[in-house]
């Protein structure tokens, strides 16, 4: 199997608040959006979608058992700008030789950004 692309789908009952939060609060690209579901591009071959639950036989997770995990470049910087934009992730942690913040989005998943290499 050759994996081109992955895409994660959030499915959402706070729909609008969570693309709102993916949108304007993490400022990430939209790639598509229709009236129940916006595709976001986390980088040439990553994606995550938020779709209405409403609109969808799939409900939500109500943020159970979901880390969506995204290693970055510069987690105090990013830290820093989560903060000012009026967000509350977690104190910088160790884990699993990696430095990591966590926050929720307003469905409940759980966001782990880390940066560093985890030991394998």
């Amino acid at each position: 199997m050759k994996i081109k692309a992955v895409n994660t789908i959030l499915y959402c009952k706070r729909w609008q608040e969570t693309v709102g939060f993916y949108r304007e609060g993490l400022k990430l690209r939209v790639l598509s959006s229709t009236d129940w579901f916006v595709e976001f591009k986390l980088n040439e071959s990553a994606r995550l979608s938020v779709a209405d639950e409403a609109r969808t036989s799939i409900k939500s997770g109500d943020g159970r058992g979901v880390t969506v995990s995204l290693q970055v470049a510069d987690l105090d910087e990013l830290r820093s700008e989560l903060v000012q934009a009026g967000f509350e992730p977690t104190p910088i942690k160790l884990v699993w030789g990696s430095r990591a913040i966590y926050m929720q989005d307003p469905e409940g998943n759980r966001l782990e950004f880390w940066e560093g290499r985890a030991k394998a």
